[in-house]
């Protein structure tokens, strides 16, 4: 049998059976590489996405753990000035109270003075008028250095009996009908500071 004979039957017999030449070969070759290396590339791109996202997300917790470090310092701060405010703040509310009458003290001083003087001049007066005449004196310039702190006298005796700056006593019939209710003696003064009761006037009442 010549040679062509044989090629040509055994070229019959590959088409008869399916098998592929090799041009198909190589072409079946490239296809089945072909998606080889694609998977390659998306594979390498996937793996490369994952990490810059691990990257992002690292990034983003290392940036919020800053900020709450921050804010934690920034509470402490603000805890430890508020405590230092609060004790600065009881000494000089200690402090205050401690010398909150200084001013008026200092100005009763000079009447204490003249009450002293007093005392010496009664044991050695012959006339009782002047002695009474000098704690006359005493006693006003008392009178003015007090009202000139705020204090005032409230004027009780014959006023109707007000339960908020007078405290009753006790009740007596009253010598007339108009003092009915009203108060007819006053047993101690009560007194005003910057127009505030800082104590009742203690009266008798008319019944």
């Amino acid at each position: 049998m010549r040679l062509s004979d044989m090629l040509n039957k055994l070229k019959n017999k590959m088409e008869e059976n399916n098998i592929p030449d090799d041009q198909e070969l190589n072409e079946i070759q490239e296809d089945n590489l072909a998606p080889k290396e694609n998977l390659q590339f998306e594979t390498e791109n996937t793996d490369q996405t994952n990490l810059e996202t691990e990257e992002g997300t690292l990034s983003e917790e290392e940036k919020l753990k800053a900020e709450v470090a921050e804010w934690q310092n920034k509470h402490l701060r603000l805890y430890a000035e508020f405590d230092n405010f609060k004790r600065r703040t009881s000494k000089e509310r200690l402090e205050l109270l401690q010398i909150a009458g200084k001013d008026v003290i200092v100005d009763l001083l000079p009447v204490l003075d003249d009450f002293e003087r007093a005392q010496k001049s009664i044991e050695t007066a012959a006339d009782i008028e002047a002695v009474k005449e000098g704690i006359k004196l005493v006693h006003h310039k008392l009178k003015n250095t007090l009202a000139s702190k705020g204090l005032k006298e409230m004027e009780a005796k014959g006023k109707e009996f007000d339960a908020d700056v007078h405290e009753g006593i006790t009740s007596i019939p009253a010598p007339s009908g108009d003092l009915k209710g009203k108060v007819i003696d006053e047993l101690e003064k009560g007194y005003y500071l910057n127009d505030k009761v800082i104590r009742f006037a203690k009266v008798i009442i008319g019944s």
